[in-house]
């Protein structure tokens, strides 16, 4: 039957196309199926970041498409660089990023090493851990949320019972000292998983002749940690770290559902920032410069990391 469709398919072809078609190199097949793709790709992508380069010059704001646009030129930029409440933005989320990237590197690789020991059900525990990264951000905020709550949350229960304070006392969310380590800690619950994943398979990389040799030199398990576990394994801890820290320099949904930014602007990180400046205030000319700031600042921190990391895998 398909052999049949076949032959009618190519009967029905002209003669000059077939000729095209049968001209072309398997290469050039493989471009021609793939352009549109590319295509899609860089009118959903390429095009506005040329626009927003374009608005972050402008007066532009979205509320207001009638009003005549005038050049800035770096005005914007200015602005922002001279901006106090910009800079206090741009510590909170150094801040977040800090602390969320040291407590899932250490927790994440710590369950790594723990898992690559190969005891009995660990199968069953990796796929317990990984639950909750497989959640929904929106599920984890309001999931999370209910449980900060003083009256009813169980974290505040568990911490009365642990500390003897009253649990009415225990504020995560409205305590201007405790709203941002509430956000760290969902976080850190939440993608400790992920990097547990990419050091599990740097550890499962490691040759198991490395450690037989090893054994034979009589070094201890200690020793071997330090010169064979974490060497072998820190080009994938380092490419966790990148992979965290490009997504937490960009948090935004997690902070929105438990904190919307507040006590005040205690937890207001960049991306809460720009997003108030975008739709609140609809300065879109002003919030286009800032994206582009944080695009420019992810992106340069995010080539020299990635040179540091290609030194580490060529020793």
């Amino acid at each position: 039957m398909l052999n049949r469709t076949a032959e009618n398919v190519a009967r029905a072809t002209p003669e000059p196309l077939a000729r095209k078609v049968r001209g072309i190199s398997d290469k050039g097949l493989a471009w021609l199926f793939i352009s549109p793709t590319i295509l899609l790709l860089l009118a959903i992508n390429i095009f506005p970041l040329f626009w927003a380069i374009y608005l972050s010059f402008t007066n532009y704001r979205a509320n207001r498409p009638n009003e005549v646009v005038k050049n800035l030129g770096f005005a914007n930029y200015q602005r922002i660089l001279g901006d106090h409440d910009i800079w206090i933005a741009m510590q909170t989320t150094a801040h977040f990023v800090f602390w969320t990237i040291l407590l899932e590197t250490l927790i994440g690789f710590t369950l790594a090493w723990l898992i690559d020991r190969k005891f009995r059900g660990h199968a069953f525990w990796t796929t317990l851990i990984l639950v909750p990264m497989m959640l929904s951000p929106a599920v984890v905020g309001n999931f999370w949320r209910f449980l900060y709550e003083p009256q009813i949350g169980l974290f505040s229960y568990v911490i009365s019972f642990v500390s003897g304070i009253p649990p009415t006392s225990i504020q995560m969310l409205s305590n201007v000292s405790l709203a941002p380590w509430s956000i760290i800690i969902v976080d850190t619950w939440m993608w400790t998983p992920y990097v547990m994943l990419i050091c599990l398979a740097g550890l499962r990389s490691i040759p198991e002749y490395i450690y037989e040799a090893a054994e034979v030199d009589r070094a201890s398990n200690w020793r071997q940690f330090w010169s064979i576990t974490l060497p072998m394994a820190l080009p994938f801890i380092m490419l966790a770290v990148l992979f965290r820290g490009i997504e937490n320099f960009k948090m935004f949904d997690m902070v929105n559902l438990l904190t919307g930014g507040g006590p005040g602007s205690t937890t207001e990180v960049a991306s809460i920032t720009l997003k108030r400046q975008a739709f609140e205030s609809w300065r879109t000319g002003y919030s286009s410069a800032f994206a582009i700031i944080l695009f420019v600042a992810v992106f340069g921190l995010a080539n020299i990391y990635v040179k540091a990391l290609n030194k580490v895998k060529q020793r």
